[in-house]
């Protein structure tokens, strides 16, 4: 039994944007993160690790430098890591994405009993499509916003959030469920993850592994095979700093203010 856990490297959001000349994220110079749901996958995957034994295998697309990522998620308890990583992979969007790691996923291979984890979704784009294109594009059953999950056997029995309650749903594996933060939380790196990490399993995937996998299409992925464009990236301008009353006439000063804005 697997656990495959898709996760992304996204932008530090204390940091600055850096965007290309053609619109997309220059992430090799800028600060980088684990997404923060992903995390949230990640320990429910290892939580499956310590109740049933499975393997925990990473996975995410990017560029090298991504490989640091990983090895800190193999540190929190991860047996297995996987990059996505080529050119030819560049500048896709979700639909490009989901395509690549459904096909990377399919190379790792989905067995009975497998469960595929992802994030809800990625704080760069917050789109939360990913993930549910990827079940899509493998054929899998799949549940969004797991907020807590308990397996018998091939059944998976989850608590999926709602705007307004949850639903329990009951799942056959294998499947694919996107976790939100208030599944877990997420543990951090042992001493001893720490020290092994370099010695657990890393593959690399680029275009040629996976370029006889039906969904890898010129057509289909990085830039030319991305139906959406992002028209800017940039870093939204900070607020500027509150001002704080005092006194007894707190309320006095506070019209003041608004009338001297004209919002009074």
């Amino acid at each position: 039994m697997k656990a495959i856990v898709c996760v992304k490297q996204v932008p530090d959001t204390s940091g600055k944007v850096a965007v290309k000349a053609d619109g997309t994220l220059d992430r090799a110079s800028m600060a980088t993160i684990t997404n923060p749901d992903d995390l949230n996958a990640l320990e429910a995957a290892l939580k499956l690790k310590d109740a049933t034994g499975c393997e925990v295998v990473v996975i995410t697309m990017g560029p090298p430098p991504a490989e640091g990522m990983l090895r800190e998620l193999l540190a929190r308890g991860a047996d297995k890591a996987v990059l996505v990583s080529g050119r030819e992979f560049g500048g896709s969007d979700t639909f490009a994405t989901s395509q690549i790691l459904a096909a990377a996923v399919n190379k790792i291979g989905v067995g009975p009993e497998d469960v595929v984890f992802c994030g809800r979704q990625a704080i760069d784009g917050d789109t939360a499509q990913v993930g549910p294109q990827i079940a899509e594009k493998l054929h899998l059953p799949q549940v969004t916003y797991v907020a807590d999950i308990q397996k018998d056997g091939n059944t998976l029995t989850v608590k999926r959030m709602l705007e307004d309650g949850y639903m329990m749903v009951k799942v056959q594996t294998p499947c694919l469920l996107t976790c939100i933060k208030e599944l877990n939380q997420p543990r951090y790196m042992s001493v001893n993850g720490i020290f092994t990490c370099y010695d657990k399993s890393m593959e690399v995937f680029d275009y040629n592994a996976l370029k006889d996998d039906p969904l890898i299409e010129v057509d289909t992925i990085g830039l030319k095979g991305s139906p959406t464009n992002v028209f800017k990236s940039f870093t939204p301008p900070q607020k500027g700093a509150g001002t704080m009353l005092t006194g007894d006439d707190t309320a006095a000063q506070l019209a003041g203010i608004l009338a001297k804005k004209h919002l009074i």
